[in-house]
């Protein structure tokens, strides 16, 4: 299971922005909902990698959040509410959002594994094999540098970008007529953002976060 405990950055400065968040949020595949858990703290538990990074990807689109994913076992049965859950999962998420807090100019995004996943540090494995501990790393790697390009987008980029997610299938010349630019500047912001480098690094997250709860071990 995947665990994510999000903490905003800087909430006594900003204000509260939770009911932002959570917004934000809506529409991820969960199994247990976002949620304040304590003050400006939001949890959630998920068990597919692909929310996982989607997840990721909407916070660390927000520039205002620490990130800390953790993976391992929680236990059973599952409450109503992750306030109420435990389990090395949990564990994890928090020891990840935590060291989140420590990443400075960087992207705010840390993952660690628990008990369950055999590692109780997501760097803490570099055997021949591999194991949890190293895909974790790897997951991590690969989920900070997608986070790079997402929270590196202009305003401009993401109105394009965003219009291309309301319309899978339209063409350039459409969207740029929807959004009163020419074609070409379209173009220009696809290229300029990344998204085609974003979509290869989320299917590769994806994978290596795959590899800690299965075929890793």
């Amino acid at each position: 299971m995947f665990v994510l405990t999000i903490d905003q950055r800087g909430s006594r400065r900003h204000g509260d922005k939770v009911p932002e968040l959570l917004a934000a949020l809506a529409g991820v595949d969960t199994v247990l909902p976002f949620e304040r858990s304590v003050g400006d703290e939001v949890q959630a538990a998920l068990v597919d990698p692909g929310a996982v990074v989607e997840a990721a990807m909407r916070v660390l689109r927000l520039k205002d959040w620490y990130v800390g994913v953790g993976v391992g076992l929680a236990e059973l049965p599952l409450p109503a509410s992750s306030r109420e859950a435990s389990g090395s999962a949990f564990v994890a998420a928090r020891e990840a959002v935590e060291a989140a807090k420590k990443a400075g100019d960087r992207v705010p995004l840390r993952v660690r594994t628990g008990d369950a996943a055999g590692s109780a540090d997501a760097r803490g494995q570099a055997g021949a094999g591999g194991g949890p501990g190293v895909w974790a790393a790897a997951s991590e790697a690969v989920l900070v540098l997608v986070g790079d390009v997402v929270r590196s987008r202009s305003e401009a980029e993401w109105r394009v970008l965003d219009a291309l997610d309301a319309a899978p299938g339209a063409a350039q010349k459409d969207i740029a007529a929807q959004l009163g630019i020419t074609p070409q500047a379209v173009s220009r912001a696809i290229r300029r953002s990344g998204r085609h480098e974003e979509r290869n690094g989320r299917r590769a997250a994806e994978l290596l976060l795959s590899q800690i709860v299965g075929g890793g071990r």
